[in-house]
């Protein structure tokens, strides 16, 4: 049953793959806004529904304006889809009105959220949360002129609980953050039940602590800022832990907010202070890169060569993603993720690949790709982080599996470099999947380091470097795995490549001492 019930979960997941981050974010915003209209036609929440057009109307324009000009001031590609996230985060934790003058502090919020992302910005990364900044500088402002309105975080009601989780976890399944806004809501709801508790007792009255725990829950605007604002990923670390250390800043003054004069540290100024804790860790992390040159290394796929104009630091596995400015992007924007496929002791040199199908052939390319193809060498290009937790365990006596399929195997080629670089020995096996023997990439790399290589093509792959094998006849599924690999259950596995593939050999995964998955679905 735990099986059935895996891979169920993992072909969720291959779906939800298809979809880039920012449109899954996007849906999912469209889909919770059209409930609130929907029951605010019932009075089931605070706005009504012409107070939800209204500042619905607003909030767009403002941030789409603010993109524009910034885009012809100061050369900026539109971000119109991104404008577009940011006015729907407003619109439930603003407070929606149809009065002249609170529509006013409705634009500006819009718009110094929107400009904060281009102002407060460093090497093309978000500082603040651009929505916690627009709503906690009209807070700060309604201080002096009160008709200007305020945060209210209004999403905060229990009709809107469910759907804000329901279209949530669709979120962070996909930008894998379930874990991290999950301790960001046991910390927060948890200080929240004892600051409560606290207050009911020196008050005098009686404490139930389950209608306590539930109003905080469902009730407070806590699902809401997990899971659609503090899960930012241009506001994260880095790493998984360093994610965590932030979700539980942001908890603890969440629920128990600061009271600093006229004004409450609450949600959108906890989220700041989170945000502050997060850009130190990742301030190394921006940096600009050079192309040298470009090479296709299998028929469909190429190779960017770069070389980084300061220190970078990351571990072997880990991604970065560049950002290609470009005219007229399409809905997926101008940034996308790559794994690095060089070691730290190349630097400076950073290498990605990517499929790139030839002419006519294949799913038609986005307006990434088609601008990353025209990026000449010698252009700059801005890298807005590096993330990731797809690192090689810490222990070196544990046994690995590595299992690559096309271009998954761009962040074993680093840790495998890595290691040949460093005189390090492990006991790894490499099971590397591809469509034809002719799209193996890295074959010079895999085979410098050692590893034994088991080969998955449909075509015979012919001479093969010393310790690789050709699985004749065997298929790729979860029975094929324990096959090529039957001490599986001794080692530690970790998988790169498409959702399908990880739901596929699901089964036999489970058998691992421990997984871990590098799923992605191109760009």
């Amino acid at each position: 049953m735990i099986g059935i019930l895996t891979a169920g979960w993992n072909r969720v997941f291959a779906v939800l793959g298809t979809f880039s981050m920012y449109r899954m974010v996007f849906l999912a915003l469209v889909a919770l806004t059209v409930v609130a209209f929907g029951v605010s036609f019932f009075g089931l929440v605070a706005p009504t529904p012409l107070e939800l057009l209204a500042t619905l109307v607003v909030l767009a324009l403002a941030c789409g304006v603010v993109d524009i000009v910034a885009h012809r001031i100061i050369g900026q590609s539109l971000r119109l889809e991104s404008s577009v996230i940011t006015a729907f985060i407003l619109l439930f934790i603003l407070r929606p009105s149809l009065d002249p003058l609170a529509l006013v502090g409705v634009a500006l919020a819009g718009a110094v959220a929107a400009a904060s992302k281009y102002v407060l910005a460093w090497r093309g990364r978000h500082i603040f949360n651009p929505a916690a900044v627009g709503a906690a500088v009209l807070t700060i402002v309604s201080i002096w002129v009160p008709a200007l309105g305020a945060s209210a975080w209004w999403v905060g009601t229990p009709v809107l609980a469910a759907p804000v989780l329901l279209f949530g976890l669709a979120v962070l399944w996909r930008t894998e953050k379930v874990r991290v806004v999950a301790l960001f809501l046991l910390v927060a709801v948890a200080v929240g039940f004892v600051r409560t508790t606290i207050q009911y007792q020196s008050a005098g009255l009686a404490v139930d602590p389950g209608t306590v725990f539930w109003s905080l829950l469902w009730s407070s605007p806590f699902l809401f800022l997990g899971i659609f604002m503090l899960s930012e990923p241009l506001t994260l670390p880095p790493r998984r832990w360093q994610q965590f250390l932030v979700a539980g800043v942001v908890g603890v003054l969440a629920g128990w907010p600061i009271s600093l004069g006229e004004v409450t540290l609450g949600q959108e100024r906890a989220l700041l202070v989170g945000n502050l804790v997060a850009f130190a860790f990742s301030v190394r992390a921006a940096v600009r890169l050079t192309l040298q040159s470009r090479q296709m290394i299998t028929p469909t796929v190429r190779m960017l060569t770069f070389n980084a104009k300061r220190r970078v630091h990351f571990l072997p596995g880990q991604y970065l993603e560049l950002d290609v400015p470009h005219h007229r992007p399409d809905a997926r924007g101008t940034r996308r993720e790559f794994s690095i496929a060089s070691a730290p002791e190349d630097l400076p040199t950073i290498r990605i690949a990517f499929r790139e199908y030839p002419a006519g052939t294949g799913p038609a390319p986005s307006s990434y790709k088609r601008a990353l193809a025209e990026v000449g060498d010698g252009a700059s290009l801005a890298v807005t982080g590096i993330w990731g937790d797809f690192v090689l365990p810490s222990r070196v006596e544990t046994p690995l599996l590595m299992v690559a399929a096309g271009i998954g195997i761009t962040p074993f080629v680093s840790q495998l470099r890595h290691l040949h670089a460093s005189g390090q020995q492990r006991d790894i096996v490499l099971v590397y999947v591809a469509s034809e023997a002719a799209e193996l990439a890295f074959r010079d790399d895999i085979a410098q380091s050692g590893v034994p290589v088991v080969v998955f093509t449909r075509d015979d792959p012919g001479p093969l470097p010393d310790n690789w094998q050709w699985a004749r006849g065997v298929r790729l599924d979860a029975a094929g795995l324990l096959e090529v690999v039957p001490d599986l259950h001794t080692r530690h596995a970790a998988i790169s490549g498409p959702p399908r593939l990880i739901a596929d050999l699901a089964p036999a995964l489970e058998r691992a001492k421990s997984v871990t998955t590098d799923a992605f679905s191109g760009y």
